[in-house]
């Protein structure tokens, strides 16, 4: 029983999903069958060197088909076993890889915003050359292990991402808020580096999928109310006038959700405050302000605001301040008396009307 199980050597049904399957038996009986399928490969490795490899299809295993293992049969069994290393490497593509993480910390630099960048996706991996897989990556990563495969080839991913993401937002190739549409030409910048890393280990990513780069939550809510604030601005033409609009909206919002008392009756002030000022440096800019006009004979001049009023007038009549009363002078000797004298002070003249 135990000859007839090692009779056919192949990858069994519950491995041949991996990228890598190493035949755990180092001792190969001579004549053994192996089978190797449409989209594997075998190689035997000998002291870290591959010394033949066999294709698709069923293979007798002895000198006569692969003459260079006659040199490594076994003669302490009598020379019924050849002594290697079997290895059944994938050529097929494995799709699906899953990627991603925190890509980069990086300076916007439209809005001098340093925000952080993520990154998502799906990438699919193939071998280039199963005998550089073998010699160049053992050393490196288990290759029976296919998820720290996976993943040392993610890690890779991962920094050529960053390095060409990195580098065209500096040179300002692509903006930070504009990323989703630059997908293709940073997929095509990330697998020529990726695939210039991987080519001495005999393994190549030929495309991602579904791969999405976006900024952290709150910096993509900050960088949106920045260029909203900025684009307001533009069409107000003031910022103490926008500022004013804001505050008196988050004051009516306020008191929309019943909050009449407190701090939004300050809020309300700041924005009624805001707004005046907004309003008074609207004014000055639109039109410099002339002194006022002299005031004509017989009129007075208020002294709040110098505005000309009629000459009997008490009170102005622009802002309405009192306005102070008009010296009289004596019919006499021409005088000049308070208007409430009855006699002038330099002669003693009755003042009319006094």
């Amino acid at each position: 029983m135990a000859w007839f199980e090692r009779e056919f050597i192949a990858v069994p049904e519950e491995r041949k999903n991996q990228l890598v399957f190493k035949w755990p038996d180092v001792n190969i009986r001579r004549y053994s069958r192996a089978i190797v399928n449409a989209d594997e490969i075998a190689l035997f490795v000998q002291s870290g060197r591959v010394i033949a490899a066999m294709g698709p299809g069923r293979h007798r295993i002895d000198a006569a088909e692969l003459p260079v293992l006659g040199a490594l049969v076994d003669t302490v069994t009598g020379g019924n076993f050849y002594r290697a290393e079997l290895y059944f490497v994938s050529t097929r593509e494995f799709p699906g890889i899953r990627f991603g993480g925190r890509l980069a910390d990086i300076l916007d630099p439209v809005s001098e915003q340093v925000v952080t960048l993520r990154v998502f996706g799906e990438f699919a991996l193939t071998v280039r050359d199963p005998a550089e897989l073998l010699t160049q990556l053992a050393g490196t990563a288990d290759l029976t292990d296919q998820q720290r495969v996976q993943s040392w080839c993610a890690d890779l991913l991962l920094k050529a991402m960053k390095i060409a993401v990195t580098q065209g937002i500096s040179r300002g190739d692509w903006q930070v808020l504009g990323l989703s549409a630059q997908l293709q030409p940073i997929e095509t910048a990330v697998l020529r580096q990726t695939n210039t890393a991987l080519y001495e280990y005999g393994l190549r990513i030929p495309r991602i999928g579904n791969f999405d780069i976006s900024l952290a939550p709150e910096d993509a809510e900050r960088l949106k109310r920045l260029a909203k604030d900025v684009k307001y601005i533009r069409l107000t033409g003031d910022f103490q006038r926008y500022a004013a609009g804001e505050l008196a909206l988050g004051a009516s919002q306020g008191f929309a959700h019943g909050h009449h008392h407190g701090a939004d009756g300050g809020f309300l002030g700041a924005a009624l405050s805001l707004n005046a000022i907004g309003q008074q440096v609207g004014t000055h800019s639109a039109a410099p302000q002339l002194p006022p006009a002299a005031p004509a004979a017989g009129q007075v001049s208020c002294a709040a605001c110098e505005t000309a009023n009629p000459a009997g007038a008490r009170f102005c009549m622009n802002c309405g301040a009192r306005l102070a009363p008009q010296p009289r002078h004596c019919p006499s000797c021409g005088a000049e008396s308070a208007a409430s004298a009855k006699f002038c002070g330099a002669c003693g003249t009755p003042m009319p009307g006094g």
